[in-house]
């Protein structure tokens, strides 16, 4: 089976799309999502539909729970407390109530796969893991882990490697995952990522093959950013999309 994973779409109707067609060479059998469909960018409620449309397999991220009523977000600063508010103002009342009832995780066991956004110990909580210290803090966990889980969250193309002892940061674009680990495995963002590489980040894992893939894909920028100045958003949600930050 191929799968394809990715995270952070960010209402980026632009680059879901430019991902959506660059999946169709990859013969696709399941597409998982890690949350955040919506937050940041300016048409949160069409790639809510479009998201609906590709899988059943999201989860929710912090952003979704946001916009849900899930959780309190008045400690967002200011300007991404006001896209929050106004992506309430714009989705349907059938695309919240779909993202309220979203899980916080999925867990395929056929595939020894869990999907989630962020940390997959405390899921409600959306802890970060991009970095080697964050990895080691899930060792005492180990037991609980299961072969691959697959986040979001970051925005970063970030790979960990873990045994009961050891965590070893995988840094190669295309790899093979060994049964007798665990992986922590990060998918970078559709809509926003943050890695210096502006193009949208996407990913595909062959259950056969055990072959794990980071992909990017270029697409329309500036009628993103300009869909989100046009809003009324803060501009260095449109602008940091040129630069990939």
């Amino acid at each position: 089976m191929r799968i394809g994973i990715f995270s952070d779409v960010h209402s980026n109707i632009e680059a879901l799309e430019a991902v959506m067609a660059a999946y169709e060479d990859d013969e696709i059998d399941m597409f998982l999502c890690a949350g955040d469909v919506v937050g940041y960018g300016a048409d949160p409620d069409i790639c809510v539909t479009r998201v609906r449309g590709i899988t059943e397999n999201v989860v929710l991220g912090n952003h979704d729970a946001a916009v849900a009523g899930l959780m309190d977000y008045s400690y967002y600063y200011d300007a991404a407390r006001q896209v929050l508010d106004a992506h309430k103002r714009l989705l349907t009342p059938d695309n919240a109530d779909w993202l309220q009832q979203l899980p916080y995780s999925l867990v395929f066991d056929e595939h020894d796969i869990k999907l989630c956004h962020g940390s997959p110990i405390d899921v409600e909580e959306f802890d970060y893991i991009f970095a080697p210290e964050q990895a080691y803090a899930l060792l005492p966990f180990y037991a609980q882990l299961n072969n691959i889980t697959f986040i979001g969250h970051s925005h970063l193309c970030r790979v960990f490697a873990l045994t009961e002892r050891t965590v070893e940061e995988i840094a190669d674009k295309v790899f093979t995952i060994d049964a007798n680990r665990k992986y922590i495995i990060s998918v970078g963002s559709v809509g926003q990522p943050r890695d210096y590489d502006n193009r949208a980040s996407y990913t595909v894992y062959d259950t056969e093959t055990r072959v794990f893939k980071f992909r990017r894909v270029e697409y329309d920028i500036e009628a993103a950013a300009e869909k989100i100045f046009r809003l009324g958003l803060e501009r260095n949600f449109g602008n940091r999309l040129f630069i990939g930050v």
